[in-house]
């Protein structure tokens, strides 16, 4: 069994995930089947790419359902996270059905460009993230999730409310990048390894 594997399709940051676990002591597997997929103690769901692709990869490696039934810590990082819910506007795609609601386009605002790049300040909704309030992190998207109960850091970006990052039992997600966000990123990933 794998202690931890990224999920690899070919497509995302999986290089930059794997070394912000290593300098944090954890070597990860790269995974792409069921049976990684089943085995590994925690998971996680990359960023970076599109849905419809992202999707279209999982269903022609028949891991939608094994995702579905994970009862393990996954995290799912910027798409990874969108992946989660139901839906998204990008390409009008069905996801993963995790997480109630759904992933839509951002809108451009006076200062405010989309896609939303570069460092946000988080509030912090959760005790469990390794995070605090105040604490910056990187962003890179231009679609965002619905905010809901599961929302457990959000930041505001052009006068809205978008969630950071969210918990709902085993599940994480971070719409930012934990990887590229320093010290609050690198916390927020040692807490998802102690969950």
């Amino acid at each position: 069994m794998s202690t931890l594997g990224i999920l690899d399709l070919g497509y995302g940051n999986t290089d930059s995930i794997r070394l912000a676990f290593a300098r944090l002591g954890v070597e990860a597997d790269l995974v792409s089947d069921v049976a990684s997929i089943e085995g590994s103690e925690r998971l996680v769901l990359p960023g970076v790419g599109a849905a419809g692709y992202a999707m279209q990869q999982l269903r022609d490696r028949a891991l939608v359902e094994p995702l579905r039934r994970r009862t393990r810590p996954t995290l799912g990082i910027c798409l990874g996270m969108q992946l989660m819910f139901e839906a998204s506007d990008e390409g009008d795609t069905e996801c993963l059905a995790l997480v109630g609601g759904r992933v839509r386009a951002m809108a451009s605002a006076p200062g405010a460009p989309v896609p939303h790049m570069g460092w946000s300040k988080l509030e912090v909704l959760s005790d469990q993230l390794g995070i605090t309030d105040g604490d910056y992190a990187y962003f890179a998207h231009g679609f965002a999730c619905d905010d809901g109960p599961a929302t457990a850091a959000a930041t505001g970006y052009g006068g809205k409310r978008i969630p950071a990052a969210l918990r709902q039992g085993p599940l994480w997600g971070a719409q930012f990048h934990p990887e590229r966000s320093s010290t609050a990123g690198a916390a927020f990933l040692r807490a998802f390894l102690q969950s």
